[in-house]
């Protein structure tokens, strides 16, 4: 059964209040297409999960410059200086969290778990005592599973079935988003055919994806820089 979609289409799934995961390592990965419908469309109340903040004027930096978003989940945002600014003036919540640790957090939501234990920052200001217990002799923080509600994800290559390939950094978190998330949008400037992706270099299988949208990146700003750092 075919999941393509029209962008309107997919992005119409997204409810105001939602938890939208948002892929991508820096720009690599981001889906700018389905970020800017997002924003066209104007939906609202909105917590974001993304690794960084994106520059300012770029991808998320975008919706939560227009005020759509109440509440950022990221583990750094210091390229952005309106996002830091923002932050600052209480005008939006900002989550910080360790990069490996937000990465456990979503990859152990999409395998079903409800958390984990670490003692990463274990003494430091990230670390609520009360999450704090004893086990095997040792303290240790409890972290919750992260869950969303929609998850976007740009794809390097998609057929019309769902299956996804992702090229360099979009690899860190694009496939462990697409696990934790009920409804999961895909871009992709490259849909293919059924079987035209052999099925062992399937990164994201089609049972985890909702819906795909072809994208044109050629000819512009996000085109030429998926270009420069997806070899």
């Amino acid at each position: 059964m075919s999941k393509k979609a029209t962008i309107e289409e997919a992005i119409s799934q997204v409810p105001n209040g939602a938890t939208v995961m948002v892929g991508g390592f820096g720009p690599p990965g981001t889906p700018f297409s389905l970020l800017d419908e997002l924003l066209r469309q104007g939906q609202t109340g909105l917590t974001l999960v993304k690794n960084d903040a994106n520059e300012q004027g770029l991808g998320i930096s975008r919706l939560i410059e227009a005020g759509q978003v109440d509440k950022l989940i990221t583990t750094h945002i210091g390229l952005n200086k309106k996002i830091v600014e923002m932050m600052n003036d209480g005008s939006l919540q900002v989550s910080f969290f360790p990069q490996g640790i937000l990465a456990e957090k979503i990859r152990t939501a999409g395998s079903g778990s409800f958390g984990f234990l670490t003692d990463i920052g274990l003494h430091s200001e990230i670390t609520n005592p009360k999450d704090v217990i004893e086990w095997q002799g040792r303290k240790v923080k409890v972290e919750s599973a992260l869950y969303a509600d929609v998850a976007l994800i740009h794809a390097h290559q998609a057929d019309l079935f769902g299956n996804l390939q992702y090229r360099a950094t979009a690899m860190n978190f694009c496939p462990l988003m697409a696990m934790a998330a009920d409804v999961v949008i895909a871009e992709t400037p490259n849909l293919v055919t059924p079987g035209t992706i052999v099925p062992e270099t399937v990164h994201t299988p089609s049972a985890f994806v909702t819906s795909v949208v072809k994208v044109d990146t050629s000819g512009n700003e996000y085109g030429l820089m998926e270009g420069r750092y997806e070899p």
